[in-house]
C-alpha cells in the first residue's frame, strides 16, 4: 500500500513517475489567470496567521465547513481566527475524495513542512507552527511567489482600476511579472441599471469622458483598454453565463444605451443585444493589441437568495449551469473569424456535460496561424479536481491536440494555491505514463517528457508573449 502523498502522489506507473520527477516537477509556473489581490503583493505583506492567509476568502473552503454543518460566525462571521480555524480543521477529516483534502495537505507540506494531518487534534499546534513562521522573512507574499518558482501571475482586473498597485510591483524590481488582466463584466451588467448607471458615472470620473450616448461609452471603455496596454496586460477575460450573439444594428444599441442613461428599463432581448454589441467590440480591441481573450462560462450565480441578502455575491453560492453553449459560441467566433478578427482565445467550460463541445468548437476556429490558436482551456472552478481535470485533459486530446494546451492556472484568491500546478502535473503525466504502458502510446520517454515540458511551460511562454 503506497503513503498517503508520497513522492509518487497519484502516479501509477514507472512511466509516470519518470515523466513527472524528470520533466514536470522543475518547470516554472506561468499563472496566466488568478484572482490574487495586487495591492498584497505590492506591499510584500505577511499574513498575520494561517486564517488571514488560508480562511480569509476561500469560498471552497467556506461551502465545506458550510456542508459540514459549521455555523456561519465561523466561517465569515465575528468569531476569532484561532475558532474559525479550529473549525475548519475539523471540516478536514470530512472532506476525504474532496481535492480540498489534498490541497490542504500538499499546502502544508510544500510550504511549511508540516507533514501531519489537519484534525481536530493537531489543529493547535500546526496553527501555532505555521503562524509562527508566517511571522519570518521568508514567508512574505513575494518569497511564497518565488518559492513556487512563478514567473508570471496575472491578476483580475476592472477597468476602473488604476493599476497603481501593478506599477508600484513593476517599479520594485520584483522578479515575477505581476500583470493587468482587463475584466469588463461590470461594464456589461444591464440586468441592473442602477448598478450600470453608477458604473457609467465612476467611468466618466476616471476617463474625464462625458458619456450621454453608446459612442461615448465605447470612448471611455476603448481609453480604459488602450490604458490597460500601456501598463503591460496582455489577456482579457470574461465571467458569463454564456456567450452573447444576438443579431443587433447600431442604431438599435445606440437606443438601447439612451434607455439604459434614461433609467427606463429594457427588455430581456434589448440586454443581450447590448451584452452582443459590448463583446463584439472587446474582441475586435482584443485582436488590436494581440491580447489573448478568455471566456469563462456556465457559472450560475448566486443561487440562495437568502445567504446573498445576508452575505452579499462571491461568499460560495454559485454553482455549475446548464446553459445552452453551442450556437451562440459558434455564431461569436463566427462573426470574428469572417472577418479575420479572431483573436487569440481560451474557453473554459463549467458544465462537464459540455466538454466534448467545447473541444470540438475550438477545432473550428484553429486557422493554422499560430499553433492552438482557440484552446479548450483547464478545467474550471467545480472542475480543477482529479476527475474533472481528467476528463478535461481527455475531451481535449480525443477531438484537438492535448500537445498545444497552454497548461493550468490557479484561479485563486490564494498565495498558496501554486500547489495546483503540481497537482494538474501529476495527473497529466499519469495520464500520459498509463498510456505508455498500456502499448498506447510509443515508449519514447524523451519526445513524450517535451510534450509534458510543453504543456507545464513552453506553450503558455509561446503563446501569451509576455515579454
Amino acid at each position: 500500500m503506497k503513503s498517503f502523498l508520497d513522492d509518487n502522489f497519484l502516479l501509477q506507473t514507472k512511466t509516470a513517475q519518470r515523466l513527472y520527477h524528470e520533466f514536470a516537477a522543475g518547470m516554472p509556473i506561468i499563472d496566466y489567470h488568478s484572482h490574487l489581490p495586487p495591492d498584497q503583493i505590492a506591499g510584500d505583506i505577511h499574513f498575520n496567521n494561517l486564517t488571514h492567509l488560508w480562511l480569509g476568502d476561500d469560498h471552497y473552503k467556506w461551502r465545506a465547513m458550510r456542508a459540514n454543518g459549521v455555523n456561519e460566525d465561523y466561517i465569515t462571521g465575528s468569531k476569532g481566527d484561532y475558532e474559525k480555524f479550529e473549525k475548519w480543521a475539523e471540516t478536514i477529516p470530512y472532506t476525504l475524495r474532496n481535492p480540498l483534502y489534498h490541497w490542504t495537505h500538499l499546502e502544508l507540506r510544500r510550504y511549511f513542512d508540516v507533514y501531519d494531518l489537519l484534525s481536530a487534534a493537531t489543529a493547535k499546534k500546526i496553527y501555532d507552527d505555521c503562524t509562527a513562521k508566517l511571522q519570518s522573512p521568508e514567508f512574505s507574499v513575494r518569497k511564497l511567489i518565488t518559492k513556487s518558482r512563478v514567473e508570471v501571475i496575472c491578476t483580475t482586473d476592472d477597468p476602473l482600476d488604476s493599476l497603481d498597485r501593478h506599477r508600484q510591483i513593476r517599479e520594485s524590481g520584483f522578479d515575477v511579472k505581476v500583470l493587468p488582466t482587463f475584466r469588463p463584466d461590470n461594464a456589461l451588467n444591464a440586468d441592473n441599471l442602477k448598478i450600470l448607471n453608477a458604473y457609467i458615472d465612476k467611468l466618466e470620473e476616471v476617463t474625464g469622458i462625458s458619456v450621454t450616448n453608446y459612442d461615448d461609452y465605447l470612448k471611455a471603455l476603448k481609453s480604459r483598454h488602450d490604458y490597460f496596454a500601456a501598463n503591460g496586460c496582455k489577456v482579457a477575460d470574461h465571467g458569463l453565463e454564456h456567450l452573447y450573439a444576438e443579431d443587433y444594428s447600431e442604431e438599435e444599441i445606440r437606443l438601447i444605451f439612451k434607455k439604459i442613461k434614461e433609467r427606463k428599463g429594457i427588455s430581456a432581448i434589448e440586454a443581450a443585444k447590448f451584452k452582443s454589441a459590448l463583446l463584439y467590440e472587446f474582441a475586435l480591441w482584443n485582436h488590436e493589441k494581440g491580447w489573448v481573450q478568455q471566456y469563462h462560462l456556465g457559472a450560475l450565480r448566486n443561487n440562495n437568495s437568502r445567504a446573498l441578502r445576508q452575505l452579499g455575491p462571491d461568499t460560495g453560492w454559485d454553482s455549475i449551469g446548464d446553459f445552452s453553449q453551442g450556437r451562440n459560441l459558434s455564431k461569436f467566433l463566427n462573426k470574428l473569424d469572417s472577418t479575420n478578427h479572431l483573436a487569440k482565445t481560451i474557453l473554459y467550460n463549467l458544465n462537464p456535460a459540455d466538454n466534448e463541445l467545447f473541444a470540438a468548437m475550438t477545432g473550428n476556429f484553429n486557422d493554422g496561424s499560430i499553433a492552438g490558436k482557440v484552446q479548450f482551456g483547464s478545467a474550471w472552478w467545480f472542475l480543477d479536481q482529479k476527475d474533472g481535470m481528467t476528463r478535461q485533459l481527455n475531451a481535449l486530446s480525443n477531438i484537438g491536440l492535448l500537445s498545444r494546451m497552454v497548461g493550468m492556472l490557479t484561479d485563486s484568491r490564494s498565495f498558496l494555491s501554486f500547489p495546483r500546478h503540481e497537482y494538474f502535473r501529476r495527473i497529466l503525466c499519469n495520464l500520459l505514463g498509463n498510456d505508455i504502458e498500456n502499448g498506447e502510446l510509443p515508449d519514447d520517454i524523451n519526445w513524450t517528457g517535451k510534450i509534458v515540458q510543453n504543456i507545464c511551460y513552453d506553450n503558455a511562454i509561446n503563446y501569451f508573449q509576455f515579454d
